[in-house]
């Protein structure tokens, strides 16, 4: 599947031609630049490795630098690898004029971090018990997790509390909408 690297720069709004105000997400996508060519007699798969947002030399590593010096490019903060029916070359820079024929494309990114969440929060419970008979510490907490006797453990996949956010997120068939100078997502 083909695709680029891109980043989020922020949100805005468009009107659609019925007159409707749509939620867009403005992002900046490439230009990419083609860091390494993976081929089935070598790496057991075909591929194409894309870089994109230049960084500075000296926070890359010197195997790193070699690997941007073969491909004749500058060191790029961000990797991928995407799959292309088209040939490139080491060095070829693709550009979001890849999507000019394309109404949908999927979105892959990092959700926003949200820190350690109870239950309530991260799972959606409702709390347990009354607020009254002396209960006055259980309102948020999430109840019983498990039987007592057998089997003498927690069971894999409980909701509890934890870590919320901060995961890989894929938002798929979202509609591209092109202005005069930008392409909107909604």
């Amino acid at each position: 599947m083909p695709g680029l690297i891109g980043k989020k720069v922020g949100m805005t709004s468009v009107f659609s031609a019925e007159g409707k105000n749509m939620p867009c997400t403005v992002i900046e996508v490439g230009p990419c630049v083609v860091t390494q060519i993976k081929t089935v007699e070598k790496d057991g798969y075909a591929a194409v490795q894309v870089g994109f947002q230049d960084k500075k030399e000296k926070h890359t590593s010197k195997p790193m630098m070699g690997h941007f010096q073969k491909a004749g490019t500058t060191p790029k903060r961000h990797l991928a690898e995407f799959t292309y029916e088209e040939e490139h070359n080491l060095g070829d820079v693709i550009t979001v004029e890849l999507f000019n024929d394309t109404a949908y494309v999927d979105v892959t990114g990092t959700s926003k971090g949200k820190g350690f969440q109870g239950v309530v929060k991260r799972h959606g419970f409702g709390g347990v018990g009354q607020s009254t008979h002396g209960q006055d510490d259980r309102l948020r907490k999430p109840g019983s997790i498990g039987a007592c006797a057998t089997p003498s453990r927690v069971f894999k996949n409980v909701p509890m509390g934890g870590q919320m956010g901060n995961e890989q997120v894929t938002t798929h068939n979202l509609q591209i909408t092109r202005s005069k100078q930008w392409k909107f997502l909604y």
